[in-house]
């Protein structure tokens, strides 16, 4: 119970309870979409965000939420002027980020230490920073809550959803930029090249157990609360890199459930 004596690793837990919920909701909707590039976009934008906020003088987290937010909405934009290549925009927008994130770097002065960014750390999670997440993490559970059902829709057939009245583009950009501020936020813990993965790897999990939408969006939620909780603890006592940590048991379960299926297929 050592873990619990220390106060940032109880701020850290707390964090990566909240990510644990959200990050999944937002998963389920983005890999029904076929949107799974989404997340290295938006990550790729988000560390030029940081790197903006060193240069600012700012803070890098809120630097990143603003970078995030102004990339999520340019890429609906462009998907709107490209109809039948929304691939398109990410790919755009990514190389925007990566760029911007190359020519910021050679702006900034100083050891500004952008390894807990890249990678997640639990010991650098400043107070603003973690009422930040909180605030965010909330504000991002009651819209997704609210909108559950239209998002459901509009992630299997989004035509149907526009026939039946459903604001397609207003929801559409909604869900983008609280996919932005979900990743802008999760930088610290999960780290920036990592969130991506843990946006998949819950639902990748869940959908093994061929369960309806409400179901599977439930147990990817539950992984996502297992991975980042058992990943935070794994890390403290064996000195890992938290984010690393995390997706590497996602990925360890996403095998294990790989291979219980495959021999569930196999009984006669």
């Amino acid at each position: 119970m050592a873990i619990f004596e220390y106060n940032y690793m109880i701020r850290a837990l707390l964090v990566g309870l909240a990510l644990g919920i959200i990050i999944p909701m937002m998963g389920m909707v983005i890999v029904n979409r076929n949107l799974s590039s989404l997340g290295d976009a938006l990550s790729h934008v988000s560390l030029a965000g940081v790197m903006f906020g060193a240069v600012a003088g700012i803070n890098p987290v809120l630097g990143a939420v603003l970078a995030s937010v102004l990339a999520g909405l340019s890429i609906e934009f462009i998907r709107r002027r490209f109809p039948s290549h929304g691939e398109v925009a990410t790919a755009i927008i990514m190389s925007t980020g990566v760029g911007l994130a190359s020519l910021l770097s050679g702006f900034i002065k100083g050891a500004t230490n952008f390894e807990s960014f890249l990678f997640g750390s639990i010991v650098a999670i400043s107070d603003f920073e973690f009422y930040m997440i909180l605030a965010v993490s909330a504000l991002v559970f009651l819209l997704m809550g609210k909108f559950y059902h239209y998002l459901m829709v509009l992630s299997f057939d989004p035509i149907s959803a526009a026939i039946s009245g459903i604001p397609v583009g207003a929801l559409s950009g909604l869900f983008i930029v609280l996919t932005a501020l979900t990743v802008a936020i999760s930088g610290r813990t999960v780290g920036v090249l990592i969130i991506s993965s843990l946006l998949v790897l819950p639902v990748a999990s869940a959908l093994q157990l061929k369960l309806n939408y409400k179901r599977t969006t439930l147990v990817a939620v539950v992984f996502g609360i297992l991975f980042t909780q058992l990943g935070l603890i794994l890390s403290f006592y064996l000195g890992l890199k938290p984010g690393g940590t995390i997706v590497l048991l996602g990925v360890a379960t996403l095998l294990l459930l790989f291979a219980y299926t495959a021999l569930r297929n196999r009984k006669p």
